[in-house]
């Protein structure tokens, strides 16, 4: 097979796929993918990333091997996934169709668990009709009200869809999980692009602004009835909007394609919150992550001690970061001395109470984190909005230390941990936010007592 029939076969969505395609991509891939991330994780941090921890869809193993990596290996990871996905699903569609299946079938790869379920049961599968995947090229039609009512109906049947699992999701289940930020999306967009090539097909480049739009106006919803704030739309954009576009060639697709394929979307729309009940009673692990950052410190230990027990005001922060609305730390003091005082750290959102159960001086401070306000301040047109997940914190602080260790030459590597839970799912995607937003609180409040130390030296 030349390179642009693999290429085709890949990433395209008409070329139909054959059983032994579609098991030798699969074995294919998913043994390069272990072998490259496999080496780039022993390479960054000496951590060994086993199969089992590869194909372990709560991730618990991946992200213990990426602890002691760079910040940016998991956003590298997270971009590597990308294409991978797609291939998954825009073969799994056209296998499923070729198999004789609902092509809808072919979506469900990217659940926990039952994604792989699916892929092993269209190996299996040995029906191969592979001439039942035919869809045209498509075109762009005169702007017509028949096209304009089109693009209504698909924006507005995906709308419909977004709201029903978000009320489903975050206000009766109480769960942020896959089936809200990856199932939701990927499934708005296939309604669209569905229900906009329908009627005649549209060119691709119309599906898919059709699609930007869709995602867009579901982001006004959420801004326009107060039901999330600008940064966290912003934080959910990166993994829903792909999947949105996704979703919506794969739809484009399979409307184009006729035949029994085009029967109703039902199925596809029941299965939703099927998924999410099932992923609410069943639960979600929830590890506990750690964050750790440094700072040297011109200064021996015996010296930055106070400052790390307690410290005055920090300056105005000048990272877009906080001026965005995160949490950012202003001051902290202690109320008595030892095991058992009571340290407060003042945020802009409120205080962490934090009980000391380490006073190891000048060498470890560990507390425990027993109160701990919002995680930010959400932007919106809105004087308040409060979503569940900031409500119930989702992302917990548990409890944390400094550690301060002698350099010698009269110097200190200040050390700070965080030790945090998340209650959202995908968490590989959703702790890259939260380390990132503990990383930025940790070096501000180390680079302040590296400051404090520094001149009390002068």
């Amino acid at each position: 097979m030349n390179p642009n029939s693999l290429l085709s076969l890949w990433c395209g969505v008409r070329a139909p796929v054959t059983r032994a395609a579609y098991i030798a991509t699969g074995l294919g891939l998913a043994v390069f993918k272990y072998a490259v991330e496999a080496g780039v994780i022993w390479a960054l941090t000496g951590n060994i990333l086993t199969p089992l921890d590869f194909l372990n869809p709560s991730l618990a193993g991946r992200q213990a091997a990426l602890a002691d990596g760079p910040d940016w290996l998991r956003w590298a990871l997270f971009a590597w996934n990308l294409p991978f996905v797609w291939i998954a699903l825009s073969m799994s569609v056209r296998r499923a169709a070729g198999a004789g299946q609902p092509p809808w079938l072919g979506l469900a790869v990217l659940m926990p668990v039952a994604g792989l379920a699916v892929m092993l049961g269209l190996c299996l599968d040995r029906h191969d009709q592979p001439e039942r995947w035919r869809p045209p090229a498509g075109h762009d039609l005169p702007p017509e009200a028949a096209s304009r009512l089109a693009a209504l109906k698909a924006v507005g049947g995906a709308l419909a869809v977004g709201i029903v699992m978000l009320v489903l999701c975050v206000y009766l289940l109480r769960s942020y999980g896959a089936a809200l930020f990856l199932a939701t999306p990927l499934v708005m967009g296939t309604v669209a692009g569905f229900l906009f090539n329908q009627p005649a097909p549209r060119s691709l480049a119309s599906t898919v602004g059709l699609a930007t739009n869709m995602m867009l106006a579901a982001a006004l919803v959420l801004l326009v009835f107060a039901l999330e704030g600008l940064i966290c739309i912003a934080m959910a954009a990166p993994i829903a909007a792909p999947l949105g576009i996704l979703g919506a060639i794969l739809g484009r697709a399979v409307a184009g394609a006729g035949g029994p394929r085009t029967a109703p979307l039902l199925p596809l729309l029941l299965a939703l919150p099927l998924v999410a009940g099932a992923e609410r009673l069943t639960g979600t692990t929830t590890p506990e992550y750690c964050v750790c950052s440094t700072v040297e410190i011109a200064a021996p230990p015996e010296a930055v001690w106070p400052h790390v027990v307690a410290f005055p005001d920090l300056p105005e922060p000048d990272d877009w970061f906080f001026r965005c609305g995160i949490a950012c730390p202003l001051r902290a003091w202690i109320e008595g001395s030892g095991v058992g005082a009571i340290r407060h750290c003042e945020f802009t959102t409120g205080d962490f109470v934090e009980p000391i159960t380490v006073w190891d001086a000048p060498r470890r401070l560990a507390f425990d984190v027993t109160n701990q306000p919002d995680p930010m301040t959400e932007l919106s047109f809105w004087r308040h909005v409060h979503p569940p997940h900031l409500a119930e914190h989702s992302l917990t602080s548990r409890r944390g230390e400094f550690r301060l260790v002698a350099l010698g030459g009269g110097r200190t590597r200040l050390e700070g941990r965080t030790w945090y839970t998340f209650a959202m799912h995908p968490q590989a995607y959703w702790t890259l936010w939260s380390d990132l937003a503990i990383h930025k609180i940790h070096h501000r409040v180390l680079g302040h007592i590296k400051q404090l130390a520094e001149t009390a030296m002068e």
